[in-house]
């Protein structure tokens, strides 16, 4: 299975799931459900975020949904994370051994829950290895050949 890169998995505010970005529409973009693999259009009015835009507080410095999915991935074994429907208790004890410093004050359970489903989405329905963004470099400057012209001098 090939390397998830997070730029491309959106969120939609109000849609349950995660969507892969396919290609910008007139009015919106172009997206395919990673569960149902069904493509739909949202319009620019729509909420959408980019799971590697996205980041959780922590006591220093924000971490990244890359890291967390990462530390998910190795705690779990590149299993599946519990329910988002455990015991409250139950999923802050995880998010305390995945990320200890997390700001218990600005990192809700709301926030756990919805991460444990995306993971448990990318777990099952993609891959846990993400794109390094050297790589994504590599292959915008692959698609995109530079237009050099030789000059001739006279």
């Amino acid at each position: 299975m090939e390397k998830t890169d997070l730029k491309k998995i959106l969120s939609v505010s109000g849609q349950r799931g995660l969507f892969l970005y396919l290609s910008q529409a007139r009015n919106g973009v172009i997206v395919e459900s990673l569960e149902t693999k069904q493509r739909t259009t949202f319009g620019s009015s729509a909420k959408i975020s980019s799971m590697a835009d996205i980041s959780v507080y922590t006591t220093s410095e924000d971490v990244s949904l890359k890291e967390i999915f990462t530390g998910m991935a190795q705690k779990l074994q590149n299993g599946p994370a519990m329910s988002s429907k455990e015991d409250p208790k139950k999923i802050k004890a995880f998010f305390r051994e995945v990320l200890p410093e997390y700001d218990e004050d600005r990192f809700y359970v709301s926030h756990m829950k919805k991460i444990l489903e995306w993971y448990n989405l990318l777990q099952k329905f993609a891959s846990l290895e993400f794109v390094e963004e050297e790589e994504e470099e590599e292959a915008e400057t692959e698609e995109t050949p530079s237009e050099e012209t030789p000059s001739e001098e006279a």
